[in-house]
C-alpha cells in the first residue's frame, strides 16, 4: 500500500513538472519528449499479447463447470449488461455535451501520429467483421476487437476440454498472463518519466492552454456526471426492478463506498465488501463468495464509462471525427477488456491504450486525460465496487435468499412463504 501511495505521487509530481515545463521551457520540450514517446511505444508494444493472454486465462479459469452454472450465468450477464449500460450512457454524454470542442489541438500530421482515416461502416458489416477471418492477421494489424472476441471463444472452448488438456492449455495461458503482467510491471516503473514526456511536449504545442484547461474541467465534468447518473439512476432502477430497496442496500454499503474512494482499488476493497455484503445485506457466503471476487476481476461499470468518454473527448480535441461504427467498436472494446483488464497494474492507463488503439486515435493524447485522471479514479472505483455490490444482492434475491435489503413487500412475502 505506501509503494502504491509512493508511486502515486511520483505520477503527481510528474504531470506538475510536466505542465511547468511545457508552459516556461517549451522550446526545450523536444530535449525530454522521447521519453514520452518510448513510453507510449512499451506501451503499444504489450497491449495485444497482454490482452490476448489475460482474457484467454482470466475467461478458462472462470469459465469452468462449476462456475458458469446458473449462478454462473446470472452473474456474468449482470456485470455485462451493466457495464455496457454505463459505456453507453458515458457515449450518450459525450456526444451530447461535447466537452472537447472549441480546444482543438495543433498536430503536424495525424497519418505521422498513426491515426488512420476511417470510413463509416454499416452495423451489419461491424457485426460481421467483429469474427476475424484471419486471426494473425489480426494479431500483426492489431484488430483489438477481433483479438478480444477470439480469446473469450478460446478460454471458453479450453474449459470444455478434457481435463488433461484443459490443465496443460490453462497453465499455459496463466503462465504466460503471469509475464505480460510481468513486463506490464516493469514498463509502468517508467510512467513518471514517460508522463512527464508527454505532457511537456503536448503543453508546449499549445498557443491556448487556458482554452485547453477549460474543456478539461468539462471533461471531469461530464466523467462525474456520468457515473453519478450510472450509480443514482441506473442500478437503482434495477435494484428497484430486483425487488432490492435502494436506499437500504446504499447506506448498508456506505463503510464499502469510503473505503473504495479513499483506495481507488477494487482489489483492496474485496475484504470489507465480502464481509459487508454477508453482514449487511443477508447474502450467504455461497454466493458472496463467488460474485464479489469475479466482480473484482470482471465487472468495471465505472472504468467502461470513463474510457469511453475520455476516448471521445480526445478525439473532440484533436478534431478528429469519429463515425459510428468507431464508437460502437470503443463501447464493445472498453466492456470486452473488462474481462482481462481489472488485474492489471493502473488498469485504466493500460485498458485506455487498448481503446484508443481500437477506435485509431492517437494513443498520446492520453496524456490530456492523466492531468485528471487521478480523483477520476478514485470517483470511478466507486462505482465500479458498488456495480459488484449491487450484482451480488440481485443473484441472491434470484436465488430466493431472504434480504435484509430487500423491499417490505418481497421480505413479507418471502416470510409468507416460508
Amino acid at each position: 500500500m505506501k509503494k502504491t501511495i509512493a508511486f502515486h505521487w511520483q505520477i503527481l509530481i510528474a504531470l506538475v513538472l510536466g505542465v511547468l515545463f511545457g508552459l516556461f521551457l517549451k522550446s526545450y520540450s523536444s530535449w525530454v519528449d522521447w521519453m514520452g514517446e518510448l513510453f507510449l511505444r512499451a506501451l503499444k508494444m504489450i497491449v495485444i499479447p497482454l490482452i490476448f493472454f489475460t482474457i484467454t486465462s482470466g475467461i478458462a479459469n472462470n469459465g469452468n463447470a462449476a462456475n458458469l452454472g446458473k449462478i454462473g450465468a446470472k452473474t456474468l450477464g449482470f456485470y455485462l449488461a451493466t457495464t455496457l449500460l454505463a459505456a453507453v450512457t458515458g457515449l450518450l454524454l459525450v456526444n451530447l455535451m461535447r466537452p472537447g470542442q472549441g480546444a482543438e489541438l495543433l498536430l503536424q500530421d495525424l497519418s505521422e501520429k498513426g491515426t488512420p482515416i476511417h470510413e463509416g461502416k454499416s452495423i451489419r458489416d461491424l457485426l460481421i467483421t467483429i469474427i476475424p477471418d484471419n486471426i494473425f492477421s489480426a494479431l500483426t494489424t492489431s484488430n483489438t476487437l477481433q483479438i478480444i472476441v477470439f480469446a473469450v471463444l478460446l478460454g471458453f472452448f479450453i474449459t470444455r476440454l478434457p481435463e488433461n488438456q484443459r490443465l496443460v492449455l490453462t497453465q499455459f495461458f496463466d503462465a504466460s498472463s503471469a509475464v505480460m503482467m510481468k513486463i506490464t510491471m516493469f514498463i509502468i516503473r517508467f510512467a513518471p518519466y514517460g508522463i512527464f514526456g508527454i505532457v511537456a511536449r503536448q503543453v508546449a504545442l499549445q498557443d491556448n492552454p487556458a482554452g485547453l484547461a477549460a474543456s478539461l474541467g468539462r471533461y471531469m465534468l461530464v466523467v462525474i456526471a456520468g457515473l453519478s447518473l450510472h450509480s443514482l439512476v441506473s442500478l437503482p432502477v434495477i435494484l428497484l426492478a430486483s425487488g432490492i430497496h435502494p436506499v437500504r442496500h446504499y447506506k448498508a454499503m456506505l463503510p464499502v463506498l469510503i473505503t473504495a474512494f479513499s483506495t481507488s482499488s477494487s482489489n483492496a476493497t474485496l475484504p470489507l465488501t465480502l464481509s459487508t455484503v454477508q453482514s449487511g445485506c443477508g447474502v450467504s457466503q455461497r454466493i458472496a463468495g463467488f460474485t464479489l471476487p469475479l466482480g473484482a476481476t470482471i465487472n468495471m461499470n465505472g472504468t467502461a464509462l470513463y474510457e469511453i468518454i475520455a476516448a471521445m473527448f480526445i478525439a473532440q480535441v484533436y478534431g478528429i471525427h469519429l463515425p459510428v461504427d468507431k464508437q460502437i467498436t470503443g463501447v464493445l472494446v472498453a466492456l470486452l477488456a473488462a474481462v482481462g483488464a481489472a488485474g492489471i497494474p493502473m488498469a485504466g492507463l493500460v485498458t485506455m491504450t487498448i481503446v484508443m488503439t481500437a477506435m485509431g486515435l492517437p494513443v498520446e493524447g492520453i496524456a490530456l486525460v492523466l492531468t485528471v485522471d487521478r480523483p477520476l479514479d478514485m470517483f470511478r472505483t466507486l462505482v465500479n465496487v458498488l456495480g459488484d455490490t449491487c450484482g451480488a444482492v440481485v443473484v441472491a434475491k434470484s436465488e430466493g435468499e431472504s434480504l435484509t435489503v430487500a423491499c417490505r413487500k418481497h421480505r413479507n412475502d418471502q416470510t409468507k412463504a416460508s
